[in-house]
């Protein structure tokens, strides 16, 4: 199924972004393990909306409520269920774009796919908010990560052709959102301490592993690792990554490898960034189809919409990535 990942460590993300509820299951943590719900939450409202003026203005306090898989704060072996309940929601502001499709969104192939019988109400199960389970899911294997020595951390390393400090960046996005528009952005992640030799050759190296899991996060339109699409203009005597000995450890002067080599962790710390687009609602008029009278029309989106969904992806690639690295972990 599409909204299931992993090979040890198996989640499955379910729900909608005007449904009752949106929520994870995770199925193979280990028992044993002591959980910190407001470390948790703090990691969860990272994400969470209506926190800026460059979010949109929907108010969800994100919450996570357990369901099974926790006893006095401690997992059992059961699986993990946590939900998030939905509750600021305009589902009225959707109900046209089920006729007319919003350019770059879903709604289309989603038509065609589905039949028709697609949620359309705040993108249904292609929303961005899907991605707050996500992140209870990776903020749980961050922490579990965290005592095993491994740390992740992401940064904004551009927002469109930006590339300067936090201010600059945050006007960037100030500038599209009163024109109407919107801005994409790239999103730079490193984890270190990791061990050497997880990950798998040809179909399930840790590129591959992570990749899958980070382009479930929609808008994200590219990954490279290490010197990526750069080290393509190179050399291989500019490329390569030379090793050496630090005392008992073999280590790389360079990292232009990101870390793995032959889908597998070198012990370097694995860097990646991840390309965003521009968030498609934007409130400028564009071109469109009417579906139930097969001609052309023009639309302007109106509602809650982030004019840069690149601050609140942050921590959605952190949790991401620390979701593939621990699966990968238990499956070394």
């Amino acid at each position: 199924m599409s909204s299931q990942y992993g090979r040890k460590l198996k989640l499955s993300i379910f729900g909608q972004s005007h449904s009752p509820a949106i929520g994870v299951n995770i199925d193979g943590l280990p028992a044993g393990i002591k959980l910190d719900m407001e470390k948790l939450q703090s990691f969860l409202q990272r994400r969470s909306p209506g926190k800026s003026d460059v979010s949109t203005a929907r108010i969800e306090e994100d919450i996570p409520e357990i369901l099974s898989g926790l006893v006095d704060g401690v997992t059992c072996g059961a699986p993990l269920a946590i939900i998030i309940r939905n509750t600021d929601t305009r589902s009225s502001d959707y109900k046209k774009f089920r006729d007319i499709p919003r350019p770059s969104h879903a709604d289309y192939s989603a038509h065609i796919k589905f039949g028709g019988f697609q949620d359309v109400s705040g993108g249904g199960h292609f929303s961005g908010r899907l991605t707050a389970p996500l992140c209870i899911a990776g903020g749980i294997c961050m922490q579990i990560l965290h005592e095993l020595g491994i740390t992740l951390r992401a940064r904004i390393l551009q927002i469109g052709e930006v590339r300067g400090t936090d201010e600059e960046m945050m006007l960037e996005i100030l500038a599209a959102k009163e024109k109407g528009d919107s801005v994409g952005g790239i999103i730079e992640c490193q984890a270190t301490g990791l061990p050497v030799g997880l990950g798998d050759p040809i179909f399930d190296g840790i590129e591959n592993r992570i990749a899958g899991i980070i382009f479930g996060i929609p808008g994200v339109k590219g990954i490279e690792f290490g010197s990526g699409f750069e080290g393509a203009a190179r050399r291989g005597s500019e490329n390569n990554d030379s090793f050496y000995m630090d005392g008992e450890t073999v280590k790389t002067h360079t990292n232009h490898s990101g870390g793995i080599l032959g889908g597998i962790t070198n012990g370097m710390p694995v860097l990646f960034r991840v390309a965003l687009k521009p968030t498609p609602s934007i409130g400028l008029e564009q071109n469109s189809v009417d579906l139930s009278r097969s001609e052309n029309t023009t639309l302007i989106i109106k509602g809650r919409h982030d004019p840069c969904i690149v601050p609140r992806a942050v921590p959605c690639v952190e949790a991401a990535a620390a979701i593939a690295l621990y699966d990968a972990y238990l499956d070394r």
